[in-house]
């Protein structure tokens, strides 16, 4: 039985401080899918994703000597997340800097029509709605700015307390909540007006877009961004619920929290690479 899986994340940090790769290991394991899910929201392309959580861990496991246990570990490890998804060169979404309307737009220039016959694609056409679905949600969280961006999927996806979110952020949890509201305001405006998951009277859904999502080249069945090494429920995941979720009726919220939490990639053999070649020790 691996040890790591029962020990704290405190333990872990202080046996890899003395050069324990096996508890080194335990901890990017225990850690890797939380920032893989962050990153994949922030910037939408899975291998762009890939990328970023490749490079939050290396500045995690090459400054851990400097991790005083302050905090949590998991909270000095979210802040550097954080500031790297801040900080990281735009994405290819970021770079059309999209607002609502423009998606919007988009939405509707999208010829609605039946997907192919089930053996005609090369999975089934139930894994291609839910692609179009998620793909397309996680598009809408692209219009807003990086900050509220954050926030939300912070406070609204992963379920993270104010107070964590807003260390991870560096605010005051006052300034957080003020994000948050910001960023709820704005995508559920959109998707009241759009959205038939939301407001049935909508005629946008998902089955008649997937097939034109398809051709404009945004889902490929082959490879896939957000169906792929399904874990579980996001809300299984993170099952703290900010108060608000308890008080308001937030369908909204809801359809994020059911998206699926995925593995992401392994990435402990390339870090002991890493740490391997590096000045990494015992201090």
């Amino acid at each position: 039985m691996d040890r790591s899986l029962e020990a704290t994340d405190e333990d872990l940090v202080a046996l890899a401080k003395e050069g324990e790769l096996d508890a080194l290991d335990g901890l990017v394991r225990r850690h890797q899918s939380w920032v893989f899910n962050l990153a994949l929201r922030m910037v939408w392309r899975r291998d762009v994703a890939e990328d970023a959580t490749q490079e939050i861990l290396i500045k995690a496991v090459t400054h851990l000597g400097s991790f005083e246990g302050r905090s949590k570990f998991s909270t000095w490890l979210h802040q550097i997340a954080v500031n790297h998804l801040m900080n990281v060169r735009k994405s290819e979404m970021e770079e059309k800097a999209m607002t609502f309307t423009d998606m919007g737009a988009s939405l509707e220039a999208v010829v609605d029509e039946d997907l192919p016959d089930e053996k005609v694609p090369p999975v089934a056409t139930g894994l291609l709605v839910e692609e179009a679905r998620i793909g397309c949600m996680t598009a809408m969280l692209m219009c807003l700015d990086r900050r509220q961006r954050l926030a939300f999927i912070l406070g609204e996806v992963m379920g993270e307390s104010s107070e964590n979110a807003a260390a991870a952020l560096e605010v005051t949890s006052a300034n957080f909540r003020q994000l948050l509201s910001r960023a709820r305001h704005d995508l559920y405006q959109f998707m009241n007006d759009k959205c038939g998951l939301v407001n049935e009277a909508n005629p946008c859904r998902c089955a008649r877009k997937a097939a034109g999502f398809m051709k404009q080249g945004w889902l490929d069945p082959v490879n896939r961004q957000f169906t792929k090494d399904r874990l579980d429920g996001v809300r299984q995941r993170a099952p703290e619920l900010l108060g608000e979720l308890e008080e308001m009726d937030r369908r909204h919220a809801v359809l994020y929290r059911e998206q699926e939490w995925l593995m992401g990639p392994d990435l402990v053999g390339r870090l002991r690479e890493l740490v391997a070649a590096s000045s990494f020790s015992k201090s």
